[in-house]
């Protein structure tokens, strides 16, 4: 870069042969005295060594020596001034190039340097060189750094003894920028705008007016802690040498180059790096992905994701972090943090705790445990004021006071300072727990939070969780799910890959290992299609968890194309304040078609379907399990359904719409359908056959009603004689309402085939 020749401006001031006038004894400003009248100065016409030069008498302290014009001082341009001088005559003084900076106006800029380095005159008639480097920049080289200037004089100042006679040759101001940027075309320094890079100096005025010169070009940022105490939007790429430091209120947005490798070069921290990244993505519209570049991001504490930018507490724009990985670093950080505290529950006021002890102490995002609690019940909000804990769903049997547990995790990635988080993706990351911390802490409010690609392994609690209704509309794709216990029995564990408290969950194509529980699912309208979930482990007739819970007994949920492993689908309605059937919906709503259930090394007693009702008089109305493959490897199960009734067992005989067939059974002693198609053979004549239907119908039911009666053969009477009789059937006989009664006009024997239902279907 050279200004005298892209732009034309003149930097060497006019030669003494012009006019003494143009020469300053003082400041060279307007006004000031000039060599023409001050008598200390002559122009020589013909010196032997300099043709014409100024002759000067040494007359003060400091003789000064100013060019009256104005040589522009532009940023990024560098200035050398040159001067050539001789001692002619009596005390040799010092010499050194000197300058008055100015602004517009004609204001001096203050606290600027006035000289240059200075040279001692030795001897007569030697001719000695002085210069000065001039220029906006605080960089190696540059004598006179002159932030704020924009003209100045220049000249020499005299120093030492007076009278001493020096000649002066006809001065030089030159442009050397490109000695300075001679290796950096086509870059514009942030220190010739102004910067300090100190660490205190507030540069963003600096970065910003780099910015606006740069017009597309790369702004450069050499070594050095460059303080930015505003918000600043760089829209020209930027390389980095030195260091930003920011407050977590104020933002930098790097516009053309949004990655995460630019924020690592520009705050050199890698948390750091990345919440201002973080903080950047959900302040610019230009960018809606965070690209980690395939970086690994260590972690020496949970990243408070809404604290990256404390300015918002809401944000529902889609938004997308991507390709890299989260990893935390040992400490007591991640350290679990347990609190109890006496609180009252009421049913009438059923996602509450009242009367809370010391509410200031439970933080938000804590799962609530106590004497009638169900699984995953999380605190969303707390109102330290009214001593109130607003919970994500109710309690099943904690009316009253009791103390509760209150246990806050720690996630790697933290959402829940927000009070609601809408559309935010999180693709091909992989979040390495290394068993010292969980995974994601969601927002307490939102929708369709998505994880897709990502891999989740060993989580120290927990890989997902939602502490409120963040998860409205949540997505899990293709991710896997790696917990820490995988050589920890069944019975032992403790971790749970994810939880979900609201409707319209989608869990499409993941893989999961070994947690106690694949997932929570609270809410309805869930989508479980093509994942993969096994949960295992050595031990011989080992105890299996429910690999899915369900806990809303009316759930809107389809099961299609899954497999589940060494666990089993549990259904209950423990988030329920009022367990009992009353006026909700009973279970149903739920279809499980096309999906393989295995199992090995188990007692017999294990079974792949469990209903837990929390609460009496509950039955089944609207289920189907259709279409799927049960298969149980070294050792045989007794069935693959149950009804758990530790607290309650259904009413079968209100059983509706229920269907159970088409399923394939392997090492299943009692393969069940509804209806159940079975064969009766009766021996000796009667008009009343009674048909036992055993185990036949799913969960035990009863056997409500035969569908059709089809004779294996003759029926005949004590004869020996035909009978074409059309029988009837009477259900819900014998003790426990599982025989059929089959009546005929008269007594026979015979086989007949049947169909019997244990639901009404009308």
């Amino acid at each position: 870069m050279n200004k005298a020749i892209t732009d034309g401006i003149v930097f060497d001031p006019l030669p003494f042969s012009a006019g003494l006038s143009l020469w300053s004894s003082g400041d060279g400003t307007p006004g000031s005295d000039t060599y023409a009248l001050s008598g200390s100065g002559n122009f020589v016409a013909a010196d032997q060594d300099f043709g014409g030069c100024l002759e000067i008498l040494k007359t003060d302290s400091v003789q000064k020596l100013r060019y009256m014009g104005e040589t522009p001082i532009l940023p990024g341009c560098y200035l050398k001034v040159t001067a050539l001088v001789k001692a002619v005559a009596g005390p040799l003084p010092a010499v050194a190039i000197a300058g008055w900076a100015g602004m517009a106006g004609g204001l001096p800029v203050s606290g600027l340097p006035a000289s240059g380095p200075s040279k001692q005159l030795t001897t007569y008639g030697e001719i000695v060189e002085v210069t000065a480097i001039v220029a906006t920049a605080d960089r190696q080289g540059v004598e006179l750094a002159w932030q704020g200037a924009q003209y100045g004089h220049f000249g020499l100042d005299l120093t030492g003894p007076d009278g001493g006679l020096v000649r002066v040759d006809d001065m030089r101001i030159e442009d050397v920028s490109s000695l300075f940027t001679r290796d950096l075309v086509g870059l514009v320094d942030v220190r010739d705008y102004g910067a300090i890079g100190d660490g205190v100096t507030d540069d963003s005025a600096a970065f910003n007016a780099a910015d606006a010169a740069a017009d597309g070009q790369t702004v450069m940022v050499p070594e050095g802690n460059y303080r930015i105490a505003a918000n600043v939007t760089m829209q020209s790429p930027v390389r980095f040498q030195g260091r930003i430091v920011q407050e977590p209120q104020y933002r930098f947005i790097l516009q053309r180059d949004f990655d995460y490798d630019s924020y690592l070069a520009a705050f050199q921290d890698e948390e750091l790096a990345f919440k201002k990244a973080y903080q950047a993505l959900i302040n610019f519209a230009d960018h809606a992905d965070l690209d980690l570049c395939g970086r690994r991001v260590l972690l020496t504490e949970p990243v408070d994701m809404q604290a990256a930018d404390p300015s918002r507490t809401r944000f529902e724009t889609r938004r997308v972090i991507r390709n890299g990985q989260f990893q935390p670093a040992d400490g007591a950080a991640w350290d679990t943090v347990v609190v109890t505290s006496q609180a009252t529950y009421s049913a009438a006021d059923d996602n509450r705790l009242t009367n809370v002890v010391n509410a200031s102490s439970i933080p938000v995002g804590a799962l609530v445990t106590g004497n009638g609690v169900g699984r995953e019940i999380y605190v969303t909000s707390v109102n330290e004021t009214a001593q109130t804990v607003e919970l994500n769903r109710p309690l099943f049997d904690a009316e009253g006071s009791q103390v509760f547990t209150f246990t806050r995790f720690k996630y790697m990635l933290d959402f829940s300072g927000y009070e609601k988080l809408s559309q935010f993706i999180l693709d091909d990351i992989e979040f390495q727990g290394r068993g010292v911390a969980s995974g994601i802490m969601m927002a307490p409010d939102g929708f369709t939070f998505h994880v897709r690609d990502c891999f989740i392994n060993k989580p120290k609690d927990r890989g997902i969780t939602s502490p409120g209704r963040g998860c409205q509309g949540m997505m899990l794709d293709r991710c896997q799910l790696i917990s820490d216990e995988q050589a920890v029995p069944v019975a032992d564990r403790v971790s749970i890959g994810f939880n979900a408290t609201a409707n319209d969950v989608k869990i499409r194509a993941n893989r999961v290992s070994k947690f106690k529980h694949f997932c929570i699912l609270a809410g309805s309208g869930n989508l479980i299609t093509g994942n993969h979930w096994f949960h295992g482990d050595d031990e011989v007739n080992g105890v299996r968890k429910g690999g899915i819970v369900i806990t809303q007994p009316n759930p809107k949920t389809i099961f299609t194309g899954n497999y589940c492993d060494n666990n089993f689908i549990e259904w209950t309605n423990e988030h329920d304040a009022t367990p009992a059937f009353g006026n909700q919906f009973s279970f149903g709503g739920l279809t499980i078609t096309g999906n393989m259930f295995t199992t090995n090394d188990v007692a017999s007693w294990f079974n792949f379907i469990v209903i837990k009702p929390f609460g009496p008089g509950h039955y089944i109305n609207g289920f189907a399990v259709v279409g799927n493959v049960f298969r149980s490897l070294n050792g045989r199960i007794d069935r693959v359904e149950h009804v758990d009734t530790t607290f309650a067992d259904l009413d079968y005989e209100k059983t509706r719409s229920f269907v159970f067939e088409a399923n394939t059974f392997h090492n299943v002693n009692e393969p069940v359908a509804n209806p159940a198609y079975l064969t009766h053979e009766q021996t000796t004549e009667d008009a009343t056959w009674v048909m036992e239907t055993r185990a036949a119908l799913p969960f035990a039911g009863v056997a409500r009603s035969v569908e059709h009666v089809m004779p294996a053969g003759p029926v005949t009477d004590n004869g020996g004689v035909p009978v074409f009789d059309l029988p009837w059937s009477r259900g819900e006989e014998g003790p426990d309402g599982r025989d059929v009664h089959l009546h005929w006009s008269k007594p026979v024997k015979g086989a007949v085939r049947y169909a019997v239902r244990m639901d009404a279907t009308g």
